[in-house]
């Protein structure tokens, strides 16, 4: 017998409402009013807003094209950008989705959401790591995967299959299902755009579904999630090793996701643990040499003050006193 899953109360007029627009505008503009398009929208703003509500109660709304370009931050990455119209239709949906969802995610889950982040979750498995290993006087291992090409991965039924589990409302339905089908790749009904603030939503609501079988089924008490990474710690090898099979097998069975076969690691915590952009050690921490050099670079190219402060906050997280020196270094170099 299937548990009925917590149903989202909001229906498709709260999401549509000209108040929730015109509060999903004044975020979605943040950061962003010397923009070109942003400055045309917002030109006509209320117009442009009742148009947009308008294609949105009767349902001639349609989401449009992306505009497709490469980054490197740190790895290649091709970000598909929607219209500003688009765009702000995804903070009209978030602003009003993500409250409920967040409540349904595990603890340990810590990307994209209020509160967490990235040393959030490197805190979180130091406390675990010093549990596991009980204060460094027992092993401790740990498996840590990647899911390959996730975002590319991620099937847009199964997906939509998921969201109906909570959402009642036929409407709010229309409108994701508008937004999720409005990228694929080859035609294939598969992949989100990474550049929507949407997708950042729909997938942890996706790899929820893994999560909770991981905390429920598995029975993984020293289990962490950021996006498509993720650890899981044990005093045990053996278990973890038994354990992967079973991960892969629920991958691929539930999601239609798999791991890169090349970033499975199981290893002893002595010899330390990449995650994150650190090494982590049950005493200390010391920085990933790739984000060493990442962080110089991007100061030697942008010495900004901004840029320079923004390291250095991350650099007071662990064991980086001769890299701040060279920060410092950079940061002079730079400004002469």
């Amino acid at each position: 017998m299937s548990i009925m899953k917590i149903q989202l109360t909001h229906t498709f007029e709260d999401v549509i409402a000209i108040e929730n627009l015109l509060s999903a505008w004044r975020e979605f503009r943040v950061g962003k009013s010397k923009r070109k398009d942003v400055q045309q929208f917002e030109r006509n703003l209320m117009d442009h807003i009742l148009t947009l509500h308008g294609h949105l109660v009767n349902k001639t709304y349609s989401h449009g094209g992306y505009h497709s370009f490469i980054i490197t931050d740190p790895k290649v990455r091709h970000i598909h950008k929607a219209s500003v119209q688009d765009r702000l239709v995804h903070h009209a949906i978030v602003r009003k989705l993500y409250p409920f969802f967040d409540r349904t995610f595990i603890a340990d889950s810590y990307s994209c959401r209020i509160g967490k982040g990235t040393q959030k979750a490197r805190d979180r498995f130091r406390a675990m790591m010093c549990k596991v290993s009980q204060n460094n006087t027992k092993h401790c291992w740990v498996l840590k995967c990647d899911i390959r090409k996730f975002f590319a991965s991620v099937d847009h039924g199964i997906l939509l299959s998921i969201l109906r589990q909570y959402i009642p409302d036929k409407d709010i339905l229309w409108l994701l299902t508008n937004v999720i089908s409005s990228f694929s790749l080859a035609n294939n009904q598969k992949g989100m755009p990474l550049g929507n603030l949407t997708s950042q939503l729909f997938s942890n609501i996706y790899m929820n579904q893994f999560d909770q079988w991981m905390k429920h089924k598995l029975k993984a008490k020293y289990y962490i999630r950021y996006a498509d990474d993720f650890v899981f710690l044990s005093c045990s090898k053996i278990q973890l090793e038994e354990r992967l099979p079973k991960v892969q097998s629920f991958l691929q069975e539930q999601l239609q996701l798999s791991l890169h076969p090349n970033k499975i690691h199981l290893q002893n915590l002595s010899s330390g643990v990449d995650f994150l952009g650190w090494k982590l050690f049950v005493d200390h921490r010391i920085l990933r040499t790739v984000t060493k050099r990442r962080a110089l670079r991007r100061i030697s190219e942008n010495p900004k003050n901004e840029t320079l402060q923004s390291y250095l906050g991350m650099l007071q997280h662990g064991n980086a006193r001769k890299i701040r020196g060279e920060v410092f270094g950079r940061y002079w170099v730079g400004r002469n």
